[in-house]
């Protein structure tokens, strides 16, 4: 096979490139323009939450047992200390009846000995140990009475009963939950910010809610706490989020909110897509233009800029991987190609 001499190859490469460089100069890069734009920009931490009352509680028994009766059901008003429930108490209550007989055995033998003592017919010392073990029996009846007082649930706060979750005949533990009561009105957002995010955050910043049970509507609460001590586990900080008191919101939905930290009414934006590592291009007389630039809040849509453009200035929404600096470009027409 002939060989073709190394400077023909050369000269056949430098064609081609020639020929490559004459089609990019000559063929101008197809793209779209989007005009550099003033609009608000906000900058918010997310974070996820329940609505629950501002002021509630969890009722549950104070020791395990089988619930027996119960007495209100949700909607009800209670006040505190009335009876909720009632614990299935026979074995507590056949224990305190077996240590008061003993308590008044022991206080009716103590007060035989004091009459005998009276006459010098018992000793002293027979006395007095008489009197201990009545004053012993006495506390450990008084202890089995205040146990047997913990079968039954009684209300720790007044208000409404938001919640019963317990039915007659059920196992009840003390981690139980039994009734939940508190007042449907004012309500808050209990929610969990990222503690990365926590030293952007303050009491009094605004807060943009969201919940599906109402897809299209955006609500405000107001940031009003930040609990001093982080979760280290899963490296949040817990906020509550004040609500008005007209909300739709109900206790126990889950809410997305946006705690806003930053807002300027009158931000320079370009689309999102313009921006490729803190640079954009921008369209000076049919030539791309690579422009570095000062990103500030970021959106799924547009982005603020800080400083690297001017307003109106155009800038190529979504430069193609091969755009270079210096490139001819010919602008699309809007809603074509």
């Amino acid at each position: 096979m002939k060989r073709v001499p190394r400077a023909v190859l050369l000269l056949a490469a430098a064609a081609l490139a020639g020929a490559g460089l004459w089609h990019w100069l000559g063929r101008p890069v197809l793209v779209e323009v989007a005009p550099v734009v003033r609009g608000p920009a906000v900058q918010a931490v997310y974070a996820t939450g329940t609505v629950e009352p501002v002021r509630w509680a969890a009722v549950a028994p104070a020791v395990r047992g089988r619930l027996l009766e119960l007495f209100v059901d949700d909607g009800d008003r209670v006040a505190q200390g009335q009876l909720l429930a009632t614990l299935d108490s026979t074995v507590a209550a056949a224990q305190v009846a077996e240590v008061e007989a003993r308590a008044r055995f022991a206080a009716e033998e103590a007060e035989r000995l004091a009459r005998l003592a009276q006459r010098g017919a018992a000793a002293r010392s027979e006395l007095d140990r008489a009197e201990s073990e009545a004053r012993a029996f006495e506390a450990g009846a008084e202890a089995a009475r205040r146990r047997l007082a913990d079968f039954a649930v009684r209300a720790p706060i007044d208000g409404m009963v938001l919640r019963r979750d317990g039915e007659p005949g059920e196992m009840v533990d003390t981690g139980d939950t039994v009734f939940w009561i508190g007042e449907a009105t004012p309500l808050r957002l209990t929610a969990e910010v990222d503690e990365e995010d926590v030293p952007s955050v303050a009491p009094g910043q605004r807060a943009l809610l969201k919940a599906d049970a109402f897809p299209e509507r955006v609500f405000e609460g107001t940031l009003e706490q930040i609990t001093p001590k982080g979760d280290p586990v899963q490296k949040t900080y817990r906020v509550r989020i004040a609500l008005p008191e007209d909300t739709p919101l109900m206790i126990g939905m889950t809410i997305e909110a946006n705690i806003v930290v930053r807002e300027t009414n009158d931000a320079l934006l370009v689309p999102s897509s313009a921006l490729r590592s803190g640079e954009l291009f921008v369209v000076e007389d049919g030539t791309a233009r690579r422009r570095a630039v000062v990103p500030g809040v970021r959106g799924a849509r547009v982005t603020e800029i800080l400083d690297g453009v001017e307003e109106g200035e155009p800038v190529v929404a979504a430069p193609p991987e091969a755009l270079a600096d210096g490139a001819r470009v010919r602008i699309a027409p809007a809603g074509g190609s």
